[in-house]
């Protein structure tokens, strides 16, 4: 296939290169011109063959809205619209509408694997009509890890970034789990080698997992998180479960607590942060504050909004 792809960022340069790979010829458009291929939504547009396929991954909200109203624009019926980015859910209604109206498909994508999907490959959870799924599918099948797993067709419009917002939700709970482990295992004077306690649980315990992994290459940097100041971010989707959760009437204590931690975060230097920003690092390349720098977040000048993270898994 050829395929457009907005945003050429963390993970949007990454899938570029894994799809490469693969045999596909992608055209990349991003604002930095020295990773661009073309130096336009225009010249993206038409350098494709009808009927074209665009992947966008840029941050959501505005930046995106901003994206699919210029490619609405630029785009031919039969064509179809790919948003990869960490879009919430009622967007995507509202974006498959106002491009049906151009017979414009749209397909939303959640995508998950961070700075190790060019290798590994990326977890796609997708929505959307069948026909237009079916358009996208070699891209797909390509950016997906290697056997039967990886990929979903998970409901209409919206359920894709919805499945998503959800998996974030987990991760988050999940996070803020080993943080917590790890925090009363350093608290304990009984204990003297708590890296290595994490390292004993990778093989054969019931909590072994891929973000115990990380943790434990974490403490292989950084024994006692030491460089690191207890402060991690939310990227939002951690917000919008929450708030969906409230809207169905489904109890979420877990995911829940685990948000607010992170706030907890900005007013004091959270031990269990340290980890959950170590996490977040290893596995999204996720940017850490370093504890000799930072500012409190009570301090002149220190900047408590969420940052907008385009492609983060």
């Amino acid at each position: 296939m050829q395929l457009g792809l907005v945003g050429l960022g963390k993970m949007g340069g990454n899938m570029r290169e894994r799809l490469r790979r693969a045999g596909h010829t992608v055209v990349g458009y991003d604002r930095n011109a020295e990773i661009a291929d073309v130096h336009s939504l225009k010249e993206l547009v038409d350098a494709l063959p009808t009927p074209r396929v665009v992947w966008v991954m840029v941050p959501a909200g505005a930046p995106t809205q901003a994206t699919v109203d210029e490619l609405g624009e630029l785009l031919s019926p039969g064509d179809v619209l790919v948003d990869g980015g960490n879009s919430r859910w009622t967007d995507d209604i509202k974006h498959a509408e106002a491009l049906a109206e151009k017979n414009i498909g749209f397909v939303d994508c959640g995508v998950s694997g961070g700075v190790w999907g060019r290798d590994n490959g990326y977890a796609l959870m997708c929505g959307g009509d069948a026909a237009n799924i079916e358009k996208v599918q070699p891209i797909f099948d390509a950016l997906k890890p290697e056997g039967p797993a990886g990929f979903v067709h998970a409901g209409r419009v919206g359920a894709g970034h919805f499945a998503k917002m959800v998996h974030n939700g987990i991760e988050y709970a999940l996070m803020q789990a080993y943080a917590e482990g790890w925090e009363l295992l350093e608290a304990a004077d009984v204990v003297t080698d708590v890296r290595e306690v994490f390292r004993s649980w990778q093989e054969g315990t019931v909590i072994r997992s891929w973000l115990l992994d990380l943790a434990v290459r974490a403490m292989d940097d950084d024994e006692h998180l030491e460089s690191l100041r207890g402060y991690a971010e939310d990227s939002g989707e951690g917000r919008w479960t929450v708030e969906a959760a409230i809207d169905h009437a489904v109890p979420l204590p877990a995911i829940t607590a685990s948000l607010f931690a992170r706030f907890a975060s900005r007013q004091d230097d959270s031990p269990q942060m340290k980890m959950i920003a170590a996490l977040r690092n290893q596995f999204g390349g996720h940017a850490v504050t370093a504890a000799s720098t930072h500012k409190g977040a009570d301090a002149p000048g220190a900047d408590t909004t969420p940052p907008k993270e385009a492609d983060a898994g």
